[in-house]
């Protein structure tokens, strides 16, 4: 999956699962400040991001990110982490 794909992907599960209008989620976006996605919200989202990843989500990796674009690229270097493989959808 690209990082397009995925940024598109996590556009429909912030319309879906918080009602945010998607033309608010922009790569810079800040998940607190732009967002309103509290540690709550943010707990919500890992778990609705958990299936892109086969299972294999890592949570520490995400107590650094601030904007869309952060959980776009720590989604990609998991997926590409060890080996390389992937589910491709």
């Amino acid at each position: 999956m690209t990082k397009d794909q995925l940024f598109q992907r996590i556009v429909g599960i912030l319309q879906e699962t918080f009602d945010i209008d998607p033309g608010r989620v922009t790569p810079e976006a800040r998940l607190g400040e732009d967002l309103d996605i509290d540690s709550i919200d943010a707990v919500d989202l890992i778990v609705q991001l958990k299936p892109l990843l086969g299972g294999n989500l890592q949570p520490d990796a995400f107590r650094s990110v601030r904007t869309v674009q952060d959980v776009v690229d720590a989604l990609h270097q998991m997926m590409h982490a060890g080996g390389g493989q992937a589910a491709v959808g």
